[in-house]
């Protein structure tokens, strides 16, 4: 029997929303590994991405033109509250079935879209922030699948960029990274030292 999809957003949920927790205002500046984006960039279109597709699975429309801030309060706590209504509407019976969208995609397919960014941008979130992060083991491979499917068409769309080559026994989720073209060694670099400065006496 077919996992229902709003298991394996739950199970990314639960992975996702302590790095967005965890994310310090001081931050949001910073660049991630995907080079257009800043985190304060990668956190309001996860944000949308996780509002968005709570409609799709409603069947009602979603507007992804363009990005809203949604970083203007309690946001940590308002992501928090935003994945599970994400859960809760691909959990409704039915909701992972038939077609939705405006592209008339399968709807599992787009809840596992939704997998997908709610599981590969908290990877992006956690290593340009300095903090660990470990997806959820099944949902790896639930993506495995999807981009099997999409990847082709995606990277002609230019949503993922070229493979990016991994050693052989690399980990599940290096794979899956490398395959949407992001560099799993990705790294933001040194942080500068402001006390080597000679204006701070060293």
């Amino acid at each position: 029997m077919t996992t229902p999809i709003s298991e394996r957003l739950d199970a990314a949920a639960r992975q996702a929303v302590p790095v967005v927790r965890g994310v310090d205002d001081d931050r949001l500046g910073d660049p991630t590994p995907c080079a257009e984006y800043t985190v304060r960039d990668l956190l309001n279109h996860l944000f949308h991405v996780v509002v968005g597709f709570r409609s799709i699975a409603a069947r009602e429309d979603a507007d992804f033109t363009t990005t809203p801030d949604y970083l203007d309060r309690d946001w940590r706590s308002r992501f928090a509250e935003e994945t599970g209504r994400l859960v809760a509407a691909w959990g409704v019976p039915g909701a992972d079935e038939g077609v939705a969208g405006s592209m008339n995609l399968p709807a599992r397919t787009l809840g596992s879209m939704a997998l997908l960014d709610l599981t590969v941008h908290a990877w992006d979130l956690a290593r340009a922030t300095g903090q660990e992060f470990t997806p959820d083991a099944e949902s790896i491979r639930t993506l495995d699948r999807l981009i099997e499917e999409t990847g082709p068409t995606a990277r002609k769309m230019k949503v993922f960029g070229e493979p990016v080559a991994v050693p052989e026994g690399a980990a599940p989720l290096e794979v899956l990274l490398a395959a949407t073209g992001r560099d799993p060694g990705w790294s933001p670099g040194p942080v500068p030292d402001v006390y080597s400065h000679h204006e701070y006496g060293a």
